[in-house]
């Protein structure tokens, strides 16, 4: 009998780490459902129930007159887009598997792996359900024209970016204080309900209220997304590199608090809760 050696090359070593993080992506999705297509199917309904929501509210408030001229629900849907791979990246990553969970006794599972998973399977059942409502979208009702895809799904994948390195923050901070940060995470979720911008234009605000939600990098990013879906809007108070540079900085402060909080962390932390 001979036992399958891993390679220790970098190459080799690569490979073995990506296809962990497959197996762990694939492994997360299954969570939400066991059948895949239904769990892209809630998730649509979840985001089209959103979207009407929205459609309906705008309309009984008259707030059609402020969004973009173009296709209406075309605006509306890049907010939305935008918001839930932001707030569902952040509550995936902040619910991730830690230093003291059962599947860490393994020996090839790491924090690092359950992160990416986390982060990588929220991305992919966002896309996917973008990807199909905007399909359906199209097909059935009215055809979309985007003056700027490339950018546009750029900015999809930076709201994800930003989110992933939120979370990270949180997640590492959670161990020690776990009722206030699960706290914290809530009400950002919450308040990025307003302060996402996803309801209005920036160009549209006056300085006073720009001021109030300039600090959030995905009032930015949604912004910039309409810039690039839109050829009639032009976005002058907001800035793309603005959340790169947030997601960069709290990323790191992310990856450093989780290394130090991996050092002391404690399954005997949770025993008295």
């Amino acid at each position: 009998m001979f036992r399958a050696e891993r390679s220790n090359s970098t190459l080799g070593s690569t490979f073995s780490l990506l296809e962990r993080i497959y197996h762990a992506t694939v492994r997360r999705l299954r969570q939400s459902h066991g059948n895949a297509l239904v769990g892209l199917i809630l998730n649509m309904v979840q985001t089209l129930l959103l979207v009407l929501t929205f459609y309906i509210m705008f309309g009984v408030l008259g707030m059609r007159g402020n969004s973009v001229r173009g296709d209406f629900l075309l605006y509306i849907m890049s907010g939305i887009f935008l918001f839930m791979t932001h707030t569902k990246t952040i509550g995936a990553v902040f619910g991730a598997e830690g230093p003291t969970s059962a599947m860490m006794k393994h020996a090839p599972m790491t924090t690092a792996i359950s992160i990416s998973a986390a982060a990588l399977s929220t991305l992919y059942i966002q896309m996917l359900s973008m990807i199909v409502v905007l399909f359906i979208y199209h097909a059935a009702f009215h055809p979309i024209e985007i003056y700027n895809w490339v950018g546009a799904l750029g900015m999809v994948l930076l709201s994800w970016f930003t989110g992933l390195a939120i979370g990270l923050v949180l997640l590492a901070a959670k161990p020690w204080a776990p009722d206030v940060v699960g706290v914290i995470q809530q009400i950002y979720s919450r308040a990025n309900m307003i302060a996402s911008g996803k309801m209005f234009l920036a160009n549209n605000l006056p300085h006073k209220m720009l001021v109030l939600f300039d600090w959030n990098p995905l009032f930015h990013t949604i912004d910039q997304a309409r810039g690039f879906t839109f050829i009639n809007y032009n976005p002058h108070f907001s800035d793309w590199h603005y959340p790169l540079y947030v997601g960069l900085a709290l990323l790191m402060i992310g990856l450093m608090g989780e290394f130090y909080t991996r050092q002391y962390a404690s399954i005997s932390w949770g025993a008295r809760r």
